[in-house]
């Protein structure tokens, strides 16, 4: 057998779980995960991508939402790092696949990045590597994310960074800072958040590991500085640019449409079950999470106490310490600013306060902090199980055989200047570690159902769909061509101006980005003259009165008053035709509609109404 094929058995588990998570949504054009809005959103990201690419146009920029003004692309998560290599999925088979795709691409692919470092850098064992690779791919945070933030769950370039910034030769500069530069550049086109999270992560991990090794830390820093310097100089020609448009660009915003800091975790998330695992709910989550996107923490007792354990056994090690630090600092920021336990206040202040009004910082959503320690829980079971499978090797075989060569990234290694590796095993307890020590079976076996113990509750389960109202057959199919001439817009109704999921979004993103239409799920700012962040487009009276109507199912009085501004609106939106998919917000929206615009038509299972009598 091929030394390479347990490598590619380990990635192929990863991939299927990834594809197993996803499979209520494959070939069922009519379901969306439970954040459908979000979905809607990425799948339509994703199509632009694919447009832009085939047709050449600017990937920060697009008219075809949010019509006649556009959106900043830039400012938003576009994902185009997944989007452009996703181009020929996009295209041959749509935005939905092409949306699972990627799901299982950052899933897989994250597992899979960690397993090769923790592999090459960490551990020798490659169980010790693949259980570690399967906690950092599919944590519950991980999953959470995935269903729905595809810009938070593709972290598959966290781990190449992280080795480009603490290479295995720590006197190497100026090729892991030209990786460094390269590999930073392309995830600012995942997801800057995470870009935001790794780089505070490094910075409290190198202070910890500073304070655990200080002379280790004195003879690192110079090339770690040179490193950082010249990825500095490789990365910013390349973001430069994207960097200006999305803080100075057309459609740019400031601040963010909501509270971050309002979006924290209950100290009783990390020992409890998250709904997408085979022990979760729907309740207690409920109350100990912000919303199902945001169960980032969710560890359950028995991963804990695993890492707990590792730390206490592995102390020695400032490669452990360190991790330890920064998993315990992010975990307690993930509180926010003021510590709940049980969905309920404890009055204690969270040292997520200390960030408030720094800026950057202050936009962080506090509850995806937690997503720090998901690395750092991985890690941490990683060394332990190879330092079990070290202390219970067979007779004669040495135990320091178990350390990887070089150390991890922080870890004095043999190609670590003026600094030798550190003693094997990293001390601690040394129970069944002698050869021919009797206990060393019943350690292992131990050790192996404590993993089993802590894992299987957090088994995930394929993530949660909702039913959609299908593409109707006119949007679809084509038949809206024959009323939108170039230049004009299709007006989904009620359009979408706020936070709400867009179904105009849903139908541009499956047909490929095919027309124009105002309104949709984004931010953006509030005026032409007030860059104040909001969701979606600023409020015309018609969408106002539109969604209302949705909401309430009562139809109002209109009078012409409602009429001139429905087609003073209409006129701003540049609208041909305005399109109802079906009944499902039931009669009174398509009450309102024909006291506005006249009656309309049913036409393959949409009811139209072409405005370009009134409009012209």
């Amino acid at each position: 057998m091929p030394v390479w094929t347990p490598d590619v058995l380990v990635v192929a588990g990863y991939v299927a779980l990834a594809a197993l998570l996803t499979t209520r949504q494959w070939g069922r054009p009519d379901r969306l995960f439970h954040q459908a809005g979000d979905q809607i959103l990425f799948e339509w990201m994703l199509a632009r991508a694919a447009r832009a690419v085939v047709d050449g146009e600017n990937p920060l920029y697009a008219t075809a939402l949010n019509a006649p003004d556009g959106v900043n692309l830039m400012a938003n998560t576009s994902v185009l790092g997944l989007g452009v290599p996703l181009t020929p999925v996009t295209l041959l088979l749509g935005s939905q696949v092409a949306f699972l795709v990627a799901v299982t691409v950052c899933l897989a692919g994250t597992a899979t990045a960690w397993y090769v470092l923790l592999r090459r850098r960490f551990v020798d064992s490659r169980v010790a590597a693949a259980l570690g690779g399967l906690v950092c791919g599919f944590a519950p945070g991980m999953v959470a994310q995935a269903g729905a933030h595809l810009h938070m769950a593709a972290q598959f370039l966290v781990p190449a960074i992280v080795a480009a910034v603490f290479p295995a030769d720590r006197r190497r500069v100026v090729r892991p800072g030209v990786w460094l530069g390269l590999l930073v550049a392309y995830q600012a086109f995942l997801g800057e958040e995470v870009l935001l999270f790794l780089a505070l992560a490094a910075g409290v991990f190198v202070l910890a590991y500073a304070a655990a090794d200080p002379g280790a830390a004195r003879a690192a820093v110079p090339a770690l500085l040179g490193r950082l310097g010249v990825g500095v100089a490789v990365a910013s020609p390349l973001l430069a640019y994207p960097l200006w448009f999305q803080f100075a660009g057309p459609g740019h915003y400031q601040g963010m449409p909501f509270h971050a800091d309002t979006f924290q975790l209950d100290l009783a998330s990390y020992t409890a079950s998250a709904r997408q695992t085979v022990l979760g709910d729907g309740y207690v989550p409920g109350l100990l999470a912000p919303n199902p996107t945001e169960e980032n923490s969710f560890f359950g007792p028995g991963l804990l106490v695993l890492a707990v354990v590792a730390v206490v056994w592995l102390r020695r090690r400032p490669l452990v310490r360190a991790l330890a630090a920064c998993g315990v600092l992010f975990a307690l920021l993930s509180l926010g600013a003021e510590v709940r336990l049980d969905g309920e206040s404890t009055g204690l202040p969270g040292p997520y306060r200390l960030l408030l009004g720094v800026p950057l910082l202050d936009l962080a959503v506090p509850a995806r902090l937690a997503l720090v320690c998901v690395p750092v829980l991985g890690i941490l079971l990683a060394l332990a199980t190879d330092r079990v499978r070290a202390a219970t090797a067979a007779p004669g075989r040495p135990d320091g055989a178990a350390e990887p060569a070089g150390g991890g990234p922080g870890d004095a290694g043999p190609g670590a200047a003026g600094a030798g590796p550190e003693p094997a095993g990293g001390g601690g307890s040394g129970s069944g570690s002698e050869p021919g020590a009797r206990p060393a079976v019943p350690v292992r076996l131990l050790w192996v159902g404590a993993v089993a113990a802590a894992l299987l509750p957090l088994v995930p389960t394929p993530i949660r769909t909702l039913p959609v109202w299908p593409v109707p057959a006119f949007v679809a199919d084509g038949g809206w061509r024959a009323y939108v001439p170039p230049g004009r817009t299709v007006v989904p109704v009620p359009p979408v101006t706020g936070a709400g999921a867009s179904q105009g979004m849903l139908w541009s993103a499956r047909t490929g980005l095919a027309f124009d239409a105002p309104g949709g799920f984004f931010i953006g700012p509030t005026a032409a003259d007030d860059p104040t962040a909001r969701w979606g487009a600023p409020d015309r009276p018609t969408s106002v009165l539109l969604r209302r109507v949705a909401e309430t199912g009562e139809v109002p009085t209109v009078t012409d008053v409602e009429r001139r501004q429905a087609v003073e609106d209409l006129r701003h939106w540049r609208a041909a035709v305005v399109v109802q998919g079906g009944l499902h917000l039931g009669y009174p929206v398509k009450q309102t509609l024909d006291a506005l615009l006249g009656p309309g038509r049913e036409v393959d299972g949409a009811w139209v109404w072409d405005v370009r009598p009134l409009v012209d």
